[in-house]
């Protein structure tokens, strides 16, 4: 399998999604878009992973990449392409099936709990997924349920926060990937975001929960092995 990252910032790189695909994929190309990287042929990958960033998806005029970027997350869905969007990457994955997004009800950044939806036994994932996870989060948009697609989880603060669509493409609007390093680097970047109002928790509360990194990394790996169809690492995981 080979894949194609596609990240938007310095500071929101692959982290734990990077590890899997070292192990997994013969071929890794990522695309940094904010240094204006011109965006590979669709026949050059397999699997599609959009990452997060500050910015919205409405944000063309201020990003112009953000255009041609939506036409290739549209154009992987419709080649069966598999596609894993993290926050930002979710809520364009969103947007290319034709869903709505907005800002959320409140901003949510820190470690939060997800419970799992009855829905999500309508995709043989679901019955695969924990029913509780504590996930770490730092977004204040959201995005609607893409018609025909599954939700996964939702949080006290956020209904949307994962779907499958057509068995073939995952969005998460929380952040399955972080490592210690990686939450550093999104602190060190955004300080600021840590003074909205909403489900925001301190710098200090947020650095005591990194351990939860680990205990939601086989959760990060089980979705990817279900894309990437690895029944026997599924199997494990489950």
């Amino acid at each position: 399998m080979r894949a194609l990252v596609l990240q938007h910032v310095p500071f929101e790189g692959s982290a734990r999604i990077g590890d899997w695909i070292g192990r997994h994929c013969e071929h890794e190309h990522v695309c940094y878009l904010y240094a204006d990287a011109r965006l590979p042929a669709l026949d050059s990958f397999d699997l599609l992973v959009v990452m997060g960033g500050p910015m919205s998806v409405h944000d063309e005029a201020q990003y112009p990449w953000l255009v041609a970027e939506k036409r290739l997350i549209r154009a992987a869905l419709d080649a069966g392409k598999k596609v894993l969007g993290i926050c930002l990457g979710a809520q364009l994955l969103a947007q290319a099936l034709g869903a709505a997004v907005r800002p959320g009800r409140q901003a949510e950044i820190g470690w939060w709990p997800l419970h799992r939806y009855s829905q999500a036994l309508g995709s043989p994932l679901g019955e695969r997924l924990p029913e509780r996870l504590m996930a770490f989060h730092w977004h204040g948009e959201t995005f609607d349920l893409p018609a025909g697609s599954v939700p996964l989880y939702g949080s006290a603060a956020c209904a949307n926060q994962g779907f499958i669509w057509n068995e073939q493409a995952i969005g998460l609007q929380c952040h399955l990937e972080s490592t210690a390093e990686s939450i550093e680097a999104l602190l060190d970047a955004c300080p600021q975001d840590l003074q909205r109002e909403g489900a925001v928790q301190s710098a200090g509360r947020i650095r005591q929960g990194v351990a939860h990194c680990r205990e939601v990394a086989p959760v990060l790996f089980l979705l990817l092995d279900y894309l990437a169809h690895r029944p026997a690492e599924i199997a494990r995981r489950a």
